[in-house]
């Protein structure tokens, strides 16, 4: 277990300050082959940035990088290798390590070599957005390590996030997701399963904990006036009473058809 919690806004301002001059070197050289723009997302966007003082793990930031490769001249490995090396070749004069490979992003760390501890890391995935049938898509570049490969990968639907964020933040149900967040990392087991991935799930739960809640409820408890021409149908209730109460005694026409879960008015 674990023992994660927030870190300080000033510390990750700064060091957030230091990966920006990074990648702005990093579109510097690459700017001959392909231009990119990138975002810092999830944990540092909405302030959820961890960190665990009892080990040797820092905090991290989220990053995406979106290269502008429209007609499609370069590989998904000869994108992700392209970034890589130029990474490699800033990083080091900042004091970080060589990056790191995995599935799904590009690892690098500040390492405090005198005490064996890793400062802060950094994330960064490669991918694509696109619109599909009027719906907004991402796709990633993934690291096959068994089969050596690398290739455009769908992104799992429930990173689509900012819908649900919104609607929990609206319902008041965010600092729920900050505690979810935490106790999901302190129990984690999976080392290949990254913040990101963490982040998602808690904010997946919340949302479906509250949301799915809410729609049982306007389904069968609350009220819901729908105009069909002439027409009004009151879903969840099953007497003229419940009706009346609900609406403040309000007058209706003497049209009323009851059934097993509506009032039909006419």
């Amino acid at each position: 277990m674990y023992h994660f919690k927030y870190a300080d806004k000033k510390e990750v301002k700064r060091e957030k300050k230091q990966i920006i001059n990074i990648l702005n070197e990093v579109q510097d050289i690459l700017r001959d082959d392909f231009t990119f723009r990138y975002d810092f997302i999830g944990s540092s966007k909405l302030n959820m940035i961890t960190y665990d003082p009892t080990t040797n793990i820092g905090f991290d930031f989220d990053i995406n990088i979106e290269p502008n490769d429209d007609d499609e001249e370069y590989s998904p490995k000869e994108i992700k290798t392209k970034i890589t090396n130029a990474l490699n070749n800033v990083i080091r004069k900042y004091g970080y390590k060589s990056c790191e490979d995995s599935t799904r992003v590009i690892t690098f760390k500040l390492v405090d070599e005198k005490n064996n501890k890793i400062k802060h890391s950094c994330d960064i995935a490669i991918v694509n957005n696109y619109v599909e049938n009027g719906n907004k898509q991402q796709e990633y570049i993934k690291y096959d390590k068994n089969q050596k490969e690398y290739y455009w990968e769908q992104q799992p639907e429930g990173y689509y996030l900012d819908e649900k964020i919104d609607w929990i933040k609206k319902n008041k149900h965010w600092n729920e997701v900050r505690n979810l967040y935490i106790d999901l990392k302190n129990n984690n087991k999976n080392k290949d399963k990254k913040s990101r991935s963490l982040r998602a799930e808690a904010i997946n739960n919340i949302y479906n904990k509250y949301n799915k809640s809410i729609n049982q409820k306007k389904n069968y408890n609350t009220p819901k006036l729908i105009n069909d021409k002439d027409s009004y149908v009151y879903l969840g209730l099953t007497t003229l009473n419940q009706l009346k109460k609900q609406y403040n005694n309000k007058s209706f026409s003497t049209n009323v058809l009851l059934t097993t879960k509506n009032i039909l008015i006419k």
